[in-house]
């Protein structure tokens, strides 16, 4: 199953498209969104993703200490309501963030985490719907989203087989008309070692669908690997400067970080290629210096081959070297100079040894 998102195909024989996540690295300002659109579009990315939600659509302030961050992440002692007020991005933005993302003429999306959040964005024709790997579970969203007929990608963090499965059929029996998989570790930073890409091709084995990845891991070795296994789709966090501070600044790559990721992903998924055997049309002038047979010193006519007047040298033009054995002991027919190529049409009658 290809996907196709705002005209552009989206499967294995494809470059892959990547996603600029500008998520919470807004830091509550209109124009440095807009600079973050601008940032995304000069380093060669396919889309800008947005995220729409509102503390109270996502969760509610609570005293109860599971409403309190903890476990060893970035955001440790924080409260959930505050956290989510901090990177939430202005709705009344939105407007203007996708019109300059059509002037430019970058695909945008954007990750829905309620049914208010879905209607705001149809009615702005959002292209896709990305769903986030905290809310694969909730299948009641995956449906109202589905039902929209927009194509879904749907990010796997901490998912096993059966809730990827759960989620995949829910999408597709209320109306979406692709789904595409993003492999994710949800950790922020994603410790490198905990990223299991080779999960990356046996989703596509399981699912047949696109599959690519979500990735937090600071640098580009990741997304750069995920490619090589099959990645179709690569989404990475980006931010004008780490230094700006931010929920997401530390796992988020600066502009010119991630021009140059794109630029070694198109160039990955150029050199896997198709499979081949044989020269390339850049090799077909090399078969020129392949060995083969040719007089390494002058040979006179009747003389007889021998290992000291042939040998398998560079470049090609005579015979192939393992004629040799069956050359050897015969008798050339006419004066052969040092250099030239020994044919069978050279050779006459086998010398007795």
């Amino acid at each position: 199953m290809d996907l196709v998102v705002d005209g552009r195909t989206i499967n294995s024989t494809q470059p892959p498209f990547v996603i600029a996540e500008l998520s919470a690295n807004h830091r509550g300002s209109l124009a440095a969104t807009l600079e973050l659109i601008h940032a995304a579009h000069e380093a060669g990315a396919d889309a800008v993703k947005f995220q729409h939600f509102t503390p109270d659509t996502i969760t509610v302030r609570s005293d109860h200490p599971d409403f309190r961050i903890s476990g060893g992440t970035l955001w440790d002692g924080a409260q959930l309501a505050d956290l989510y007020a901090e990177a939430m991005l202005p709705w009344e933005w939105t407007p203007e963030l996708v019109a300059e993302a059509n002037k430019l003429g970058i695909t945008w999306l954007s990750s829905p985490f309620d049914p208010t959040a879905v209607d705001f964005l149809v009615a702005l024709d959002v292209p896709a719907f990305k769903i986030a790997s905290f809310e694969i579970v909730d299948l009641p969203l995956i449906r109202y989203a589905a039902t929209q007929g927009k194509p879904l990608i749907i990010s796997t963090g901490m998912a096993t087989l059966a809730e990827i499965d759960a989620a995949i059929g829910a999408a597709l029996a209320s109306g979406a008309p692709a789904v595409a998989l993003l492999r994710c570790n949800s950790g922020y930073p994603a410790d490198p070692r905990e990223m299991d890409l080779l999960t990356i091709p046996a989703m596509r084995g399981v699912w047949d669908l696109p599959v690519g990845l979500s990735d937090h891991t600071v640098g580009a070795s990741a997304a750069i690997t995920s490619v090589a296994l099959g990645a179709s789709i690569i989404e990475k966090h980006l931010t004008l400067r780490r230094s700006d501070g931010g929920p997401d600044a530390a796992f988020s790559s600066e502009p010119d970080e991630l021009r140059s990721l794109v630029a070694s992903i198109r160039e990955v998924h150029a050199a896997l290629g198709t499979v081949r055997f044989g020269p390339s049309p850049g090799e077909e002038a090399s078969l020129a210096f392949r060995r083969s047979l040719r007089a390494v010193r002058p040979i006179s006519s009747g003389e007889m081959i021998t290992a000291e007047n042939v040998r398998s040298v560079r470049p090609a033009g005579g015979l192939a070297p393992d004629q040799f054995e069956a050359v050897v002991g015969m008798s050339s027919s006419r004066a052969i100079n040092q250099g030239e190529p020994i044919m069978w049409s050279d050779l006459g009658r086998t010398v007795n040894r």
